[in-house]
């Protein structure tokens, strides 16, 4: 059998959307081999420590990917609402119209969540304080601009989860055309 030639931010995307759908409990190293079409040792070989490290090196990759494109547009010398709709629209693009699951959702579940917690919880700090700089510059107080912004990801991270329950993601499209509402008062 011919090995698999894959690179690493290739080898991170098949990883991600494998945990994504599965969590990792339900992540099983067959799934894991079939999703990136390289043999148990391969694995092992490029994680050490085993689907822990697979995990931990997914998290880091999608935080980068959250930085340069999901929030890169909130740093740009755009109108407050120019910023917002390009969020929004690239949270639409990253999540696939509502059809991709949260992996820092689906990561939280079951008992190896622990060991990804702290990294979970920073992730969401550093989205939730994006939002909550944008909203502040838009001229709420701390306490409102705090509150917007968790409104919104609280509307964005549930509506990825109804989206996954029921198979509607009208709810998710709704929640992204109401971040500039929420987040700027537009």
């Amino acid at each position: 059998m011919a090995r698999a030639k894959i690179n690493d931010d290739q080898l991170l995307e098949k990883l991600t959307k494998v945990f994504q759908v599965y969590g990792y409990e339900g992540a099983s190293l067959s799934l894991i081999s079939e999703a990136t079409g390289l043999q148990r040792a391969s694995l092992y070989h490029r994680f050490p420590g085993g689907k822990e490290q697979m995990v931990e090196d997914v998290l880091s990759h999608v935080d980068q990917r959250f930085e340069t494109y999901l929030l890169a547009p909130l740093k740009t010398e755009k109108s407050l609402g120019a910023r917002v709709r390009e969020m929004g629209k690239r949270i639409n693009e990253f999540y696939v119209g509502g059809r991709r699951s949260c992996l820092l959702d689906t990561l939280s579940l079951g008992k190896q969540s622990g060991a990804f917690r702290k990294h979970i919880k920073a992730s969401f700090t550093t989205w939730l304080g994006a939002l909550e700089a944008l909203a502040k510059e838009a001229g709420f107080g701390a306490i409102e601009a705090r509150e917007r912004s968790e409104q919104a990801l609280i509307s964005i991270e549930g509506t990825l989860v109804m989206a996954r329950a029921t198979g509607n993601r009208k709810p998710f499209k709704r929640a992204i055309d109401s971040l500039p509402g929420l987040l700027i008062g537009a």
